[in-house]
């Protein structure tokens, strides 16, 4: 007799993206029919994403009112309205292996998205948006960049981008730095390694895409943190993207290419004892997750996931060895912090809250509910509105407490609910990202 639902914890079985049949597109339908016709039957998810209530509106337009009555070419229709978040599978499913129905909806949806970009079905916008170190040789050249950012400002150019690429004239886009993170970090001081009983006393440092073309204020945040608390630290030698975009694209063979790049170096890191920390949640994500489940006899690829650390889980960790300082000179007042989905998959608990919360005179404001961004879909012509409308009832939680602040791990998830509290006529806040908040309260 089949159970209800799950008694254990959801565990994940390795993507086999390599077989014939993974990208048979009869067969990818059978179990995409298997699926949805469980997912109608529950509907627990309907309020996650978007590609759910695509899906229900499908099966109750049909002739039947089944999912047998739903055209398979409208499967696709569920598939683009899927981000990637993991959060059906980590919150909600009850159906997740171990259970006998084996129900893994994201990475189904990853298996359609391969199989879309194996037929040459993604557009040429979608390919930009994912090469972001393709975007990035627009960084580190200040007259290029400078160029770049007030051209991307200007509302005759972001309405041709719109009709050219398909991205959302009004949607919040990242600026170029001027300066690259990686080019201008500080070298880390001889502090002696001081090993606790549950972390390393050494740091590798991935810097992420993000940091280093967009923001590197949010990694000179983190080596200034780190060498305050004394804790020696190193940058990747050579480092490519995480994957992590053309993952979300069903690009699994680009993924494979930047896995070829980066796991030599981590995994050298990661066997000489350094934690690995990346600013970036998705990224640390795509170590920790997404790249060992693609190629699990990989052991360099086993070895970076049990080397790799969101800084905030490090610190807390570190406090809890005796080894992190925790005096602080600067009160935050009330900070609404939101927990990006990337965050919450990791399984590692409020880290960022629970290390903001040791500031003396801060509040904590907690959300953790998705904000609707997911990567590149919030920055999409025909998904926009609906991220702006997914991450509603964020974007009032987070103005709900008066707060100074609003943060929140993912940068792109915290410039998105700053667009959607202004949207929504809520008061505003300053934004900052939580490293940045932490070096504010230690003063240095």
């Amino acid at each position: 007799m089949a159970r209800e639902g799950n008694l254990e914890a959801p565990t994940r079985h390795p993507l086999d993206w390599l077989s014939d049949d993974f990208y048979n597109e009869e067969s990818l339908n059978q179990e995409l029919e298997r699926v949805f016709d469980i997912c109608h039957g529950c509907r627990r998810c309907v309020s996650l994403c978007a590609s759910f209530p695509t899906l229900f509106d499908l099966v109750d337009e049909s002739d039947t009112m089944e999912v047998d009555g739903v055209a398979k070419s409208d499967y696709m229709k569920v598939v683009d309205q899927c981000y990637l978040c993991d959060l059906c599978y980590m919150t909600k499913c009850p159906y997740t292996p171990p259970h006998e129905w084996n129900l893994d909806f994201p990475h189904l949806m990853l298996r359609a998205k391969a199989v879309k970009y194996k037929k040459g079905e993604v557009s040429t916008r979608d390919k930009v948006l994912s090469d972001t170190d393709g975007l990035g040789m627009f960084a580190g050249i200040p007259i290029v960049t400078q160029t770049v950012n007030a051209v991307n400002k200007t509302k005759p150019m972001r309405a041709l981008v719109e009709n050219v690429l398909g991205v959302d004239k009004d949607a919040w886009l990242p600026e170029f730095a001027t300066t690259k993170f990686r080019s201008n970090a500080a070298k880390s001081k001889q502090h002696p390694v001081k090993d606790g009983t549950k972390t390393p006393g050494k740091v590798a440092i991935y810097s992420t895409c993000y940091v280093n073309y967009n923001e590197p204020g949010i990694g000179h945040d983190l080596l200034a943190i780190l060498e305050h608390n004394e804790i020696p630290y190193v940058m990747v030698e050579k480092e490519a993207c995480c994957g992590m975009p053309k993952l979300e694209q069903g690009d699994l063979e680009g993924v494979a290419e930047k896995k070829a790049i980066n796991i030599p170096q981590l995994a050298k890191l990661a066997k000489e004892g350094y934690a690995i920390l990346t600013p970036v949640p998705s990224c640390t994500l795509m170590y920790k997750q997404e790249l060992p489940l693609m190629f699990p006899d990989c052991a360099d690829t086993q070895a970076v996931k049990a080397a790799m650390w969101d800084p905030f889980e490090y610190f807390v960790a570190r406090n809890r060895d005796g080894l992190l300082k925790t005096e602080f000179n600067h009160a935050l007042g009330n900070v609404s912090y939101h927990i990006p989905c990337h965050s919450r998959v990791q399984n590692v608990g409020r880290k960022t809250a629970d290390m903001l919360q040791m500031i003396p005179d801060t509040k904590i404001n907690v959300v953790e509910r998705c904000s609707g961004h997911a990567g590149t879909y919030g920055v999409k012509k025909e998904y926009h509105q609906m991220s702006l409308k997914i991450g509603k009832p964020v974007f009032k939680a987070m103005a709900s407490e008066a707060p100074d602040y609003i943060s929140s791990d993912c940068q792109l998830a915290g410039h998105h609910i700053e667009q959607g509290m202004e949207v929504n006529g809520l008061k505003p806040a300053e934004m900052a990202h939580p490293l940045s908040l932490l070096r504010k309260a230690y003063g240095i």
